[in-house]
């Protein structure tokens, strides 16, 4: 089953599900507020897409932190703080049937990753 890990209130999630509902895409909605999210899930997308990419550096959350500890920022450090915060986490992430792990939301890319043939 696809799965669509967002945060209800969020834009581009909102523009997500509704894509995938139009085009009657089955799909499972992980809320990561409300649900949370485990760190070996994070990190499995981390070491398939890199933690830079997941990491939301455009969010109110983002720029609230100090510069000392953004500018140190690594691995370890963003993964747990995206954990202990989920707003940190870019979003959409959409996991594929295949296990294929996508970041974000562009109408373009959805019709090519669920291409029908």
């Amino acid at each position: 089953m696809t799965t669509l890990y967002g945060i209800k209130n969020c834009d581009s999630v909102r523009k997500a599900r509704q894509w995938l509902a139009t085009h009657d895409i089955p799909y499972t909605f992980h809320d990561l507020r409300a649900d949370g999210l485990d760190e070996a899930t994070l990190y499995d997308w981390a070491g398939s897409m890199g933690w830079e990419t997941l990491l939301n550096r455009r969010g109110t959350t983002w720029r609230k932190l100090p510069e000392a500890q953004r500018d140190g920022i690594d691995e370890p450090k963003a993964i747990q703080w995206m954990l202990e915060n989920p707003t940190l986490i870019k979003r959409p992430v959409l996991v594929t049937n295949d296990g294929q792990t996508h970041v974000g939301f562009k109408p373009a890319d959805y019709e090519s990753i669920f291409q029908r043939g």
